[in-house]
């Protein structure tokens, strides 16, 4: 039977499994990648205002700003569809995913910053907290409505209830004969005259 919300059948588990699988693999990414120590001569110090790192990268120039920020905001990018596609949920408001993806997005992303407090060489900001979120935001909303549209589109055809055609039919379900309560007079032993 299929919950209500849920894409339902064997597509849907492939695609809630392979969602799960590529976010594991994203996430250990993310953890290697942000958590490994640099052997660097000096260290700025941690940017606790929000968007003063972002306005000193464009001080820089606009092309190292836009390098930067697109560079903070790729990182959490794919988190905006690998939670949605691993939740399988199908029939959800679009403005609840965005928020439930964004709010997990900052989340891992503000885990990532706490732990890189004891890394040697990465320091905390609070703007790629904002620009990592940001990314998956954006992310999220450029594929997961049209994603859930093409997939709801796919099933709308079906009847309630029915199979997605990728199952197999499984046929009418066996009907036992039931065995009725004998009458009293079976079931009671012979008397003697």
């Amino acid at each position: 039977m299929q919950r209500q919300g849920f894409i339902g059948g064997t597509a849907a588990f492939r695609i809630r499994v392979t969602g799960g699988l590529l976010l594991a693999a994203h996430l250990a990414f993310v953890a290697w990648y942000t958590l490994r120590p640099l052997d660097v001569p000096w260290v700025m110090p941690a940017n606790l205002r929000p968007f003063d790192g972002i306005r000193a990268d464009f001080a820089l120039g606009w092309v190292t700003g836009v390098r930067r920020a697109a560079e903070a905001m790729a990182l959490l990018a794919p988190l905006g569809v690998l939670l949605p596609m691993a939740g399988g949920r199908l029939a959800v408001s679009r403005l609840g995913s965005l928020i439930r993806t964004m709010t997990a997005t900052a989340l891992v992303s503000l885990a990532v910053e706490m732990l890189q407090t004891a890394v040697p060489g990465q320091v905390v900001d609070v703007d790629s907290l904002l620009l990592n979120t940001a990314g998956a935001a954006l992310a999220h909303a450029a594929v997961v409505p049209a994603g859930r549209a093409w997939l709801r589109r796919r099933t709308a055809w079906l009847p309630a209830g029915a199979p997605l055609p990728e199952e197999p039919a499984q046929g009418r379900t066996p009907t036992i004969p039931r065995v009725g309560i004998a009458p009293w007079s079976d079931a009671l032993p012979p008397s003697s005259p």
